[in-house]
This record gives structure tokens, C-alpha cells and sequence, in this order.
């Protein structure tokens, strides 16, 4: 199946995304994913199973994808390089069950036992060797393998944490400073590769109705981090976009303001729908996606696509836009309602 969208002459120019992720206009309208499903992929690429035999062969795919699709980069995230994770334990088979899943931490004993990782380590050169594999035009965007405050709950849990922070808060401090040191780190060796456009700190802060810790726990622990690694990806020359899921409100202005982050992704109607968030902090940073999600999976094309014309349209006169999903696209979503999403653009 090739999707009726596709045009093979439609070059990418990663100056697009510059230009959304500078709060300016594009040349054209232009689009923004975080990730997409193994389906979504293979469609897209032509291939339709992942090929492992080369450590650049199933990143090879993904930029196909991207590329098929019309985007001006393909995200790469840290677990497709093997570089920076934090062992987690069998904690994967139980994070969708419940937030308190995490116990390789609970106390110092277990702090100092944990087997942190080394920053350092891990296959860096792989950003580089795709400069053979993305065509002319296009870049890399890099995220991380979770954030601070996600791993820190992965590790801990989150019902723990939260009665660290009242029974310990030594401990409390330096489980952060950990994780929030070696992701410093690892920004600071991806962001300086040529063929990385811009970076992505992916970390979750909050529920629907409210963040997950309070904001002056969050400015405590986890911004100051945040703050330094947009620093970093900003000397290297490259924007910063924070993708982070919940009720950020309160806690808006830190993210612009204080960690100055270039762009926000991750919204929800049942939050802000994306036009209102545009309204609101659109002139003060870029604002990515927030096609809601549940819209897209229950809507019909025809409603898709109005909606995503609509949304671009008022990008396209303002600035600072680009069109995609409020979260990602995930295997539950229809394939042609995301095509219709992104085929918005060619109606403009």
C-alpha cells in the first residue's frame, strides 16, 4: 500500500522546522511527529518488517519513513542508539498497571547498590554515520530515554518518591542529581553531532487536572536540570523542544520563561485544545502537533483533515506551528485517519 499522499519531488529542508522552532513562519506548511507506530513505518518505508542486521539498518527505515510522509527530520530516540538508559529491572512488564511499580530505589542502601550508568558509554557515532542515510535537506532529532522526573518515578515509583521527598530529602536530592547529571551529559554529546538538528527532553510532569508533583517540588528537582540541559543544546546551536504530557498551566511560564525551552508538544482536548494553547502562548513559543489524539482515533478523515487545514492555516499566518498528533500515533490509531491528518498540508 502507498499511501495517495506521498510526493517523492517534495524535498525536505530541516530550515522549516528552524523556522517553527524559532517562532517564525515556514516557507510551507510543515509537520511534526514525535514517533509512530511499527505499522505506520513499514507503510511508509516499504518495508515492512524491521531489518536488525546492521546497526543502522533499522534506523535506515525509520528515516524512510519520516522522509515518505513529507516530514524535514526522523526522531531518533536514545533507545534506538543504546546509549544512556537506566536499568529498570522488570519494571517494563509493569508500568502500565500502576506508577508505584517502580522499587529498584527505596532507600540509601538500595541508592548506593543501583548500577548507574555511564553517560559516556553507548553507541554515539551512530547520529553521525546516518549523515549517509538522510538525504539532502533533512536532520536528526534526538530524545532521550525518558526524563528525569519519568525516571525517577521508573525507579522509585511514584508513591515512594513522593514519600521521599517528605521523609528524606537528601536522598530525594541526589536520586534527581543523578539522573539529571548524566542527561545533561548525554544532551551535551548528541546536541554537538552535525547531523542532530535539534533535540528532544522528553519527560512527563502532569495528570489531566494538575501536575504530578507540586510546581515548587518541580522547581526544586527537576527544572534546574531542565534548565541546564536546554542551556547546553542552546550552545551547541540547536533548539530544544520539551515534550511532556498533562496539566502544565501552572507551571507554563517556568518553561518559557525560566528554562526557555523553544517549543512545546504533548497537548490534549480534555487539558487545552492545541488552537487555544496556540492563542495563548503561541507568540511566546513554538507550539508542535496536539491533534488530539482520541480525535483522531474516533473521528472521520473528512473531520481529520478540516481540523488539521484549520490548524495550519492559523500557523501558516502567525508562525511558530507545525502540524501532528498530540501525543504520537500509536498502533490503535486508523491509518487513514493519520493520513488524513498530515495529508492537511497539501491543502494549504
Amino acid at each position: 500500500m502507498k499511501p495517495p499522499f506521498i510526493h517523492s519531488k517534495r524535498k525536505p529542508d530541516f530550515e522549516n522546522m528552524e523556522a517553527v522552532l524559532s517562532n517564525q513562519t515556514p516557507s510551507r506548511p510543515t509537520l511534526f511527529e514525535f514517533g509512530m507506530n511499527h505499522r505506520v513505518f513499514g507503510v511508509l518505508s516499504g518495508e515492512v518488517t524491521e531489518d536488525n542486521t546492521t546497526r543502522l539498518a533499522p534506523l535506515r527505515r525509520i528515516i524512510k519513513a519520516f522522509r515518505a510522509g513529507g516530514y524535514d527530520y526522523a526522531t531518533i530516540s536514545a533507545f534506538r542508539t543504546h546509549t544512556l538508559d537506566f536499568p529498570k529491572g522488570d519494571i517494563e512488564q509493569l508500568k502500565s498497571k500502576s506508577l508505584n511499580a517502580g522499587n529498584m530505589i527505596i532507600d540509601r542502601q538500595s541508592f548506593d547498590n543501583y548500577p548507574w550508568p555511564d553517560p559516556e558509554q553507548g553507541d554515539y557515532d551512530i547520529y553521525a554515520d546516518l549523515q549517509s542515510e538522510l538525504p539532502e535537506g533533512m536532520k536528526v532529532i534526538a530524545s532521550g530515554n525518558g526524563g528525569i522526573f519519568e525516571n525517577a518515578i521508573d525507579l522509585v515509583g511514584f508513591e515512594t518518591l513522593s514519600l521521599m521527598t517528605l521523609l528524606d530529602d537528601q536522598l530525594t536530592t541526589e536520586i534527581f542529581d543523578e539522573i539529571g547529571s548524566r542527561l545533561l551529559r548525554f544532551y551535551e554529546i548528541v546536541a554537538s553531532i552535525d547531523t542532530v538538528g535539534a533535540c528532544i527532553l522528553n519527560d512527563d510532569w502532569g495528570f489531566k487536572n494538575q501536575t504530578m508533583f507540586s510546581p515548587e517540588m518541580l522547581r526544586r528537582w527537576v527544572f534546574p536540570w531542565h534548565k541546564k540541559m536546554v542551556a547546553a543544546i542552546h550552545k551547541a546551536g540547536k533548539p530544544a523542544i520539551l515534550h511532556s504530557c498533562g496539566q502544565l498551566n501552572d507551571v507554563m511560564d517556568d518553561v518559557i520563561d525560566d528554562m526557555q525551552f523553544d517549543a512545546k508538544h504533548s497537548f490534549e482536548d480534555q487539558i487545552i485544545p492545541v488552537e487555544d494553547a496556540y492563542e495563548k502562548w503561541g507568540d511566546r513559543i513554538a507550539i508542535l502537533g496536539g491533534i488530539d489524539m482520541d480525535f483522531i482515533a474516533r473521528k472521520t478523515p473528512s473531520e481529520i483533515q478540516e481540523r488539521s487545514i484549520k490548524m495550519l492555516r492559523r500557523g501558516m499566518e502567525k508562525g511558530g506551528y507545525a502540524l501532528g498528533s498530540g501525543n504520537s500515533i500509536p498502533d490503535y490509531i486508523p491509518d487513514e485517519n493519520y493520513f488524513a491528518m498530515i495529508s492537511a498540508r497539501d491543502k494549504i
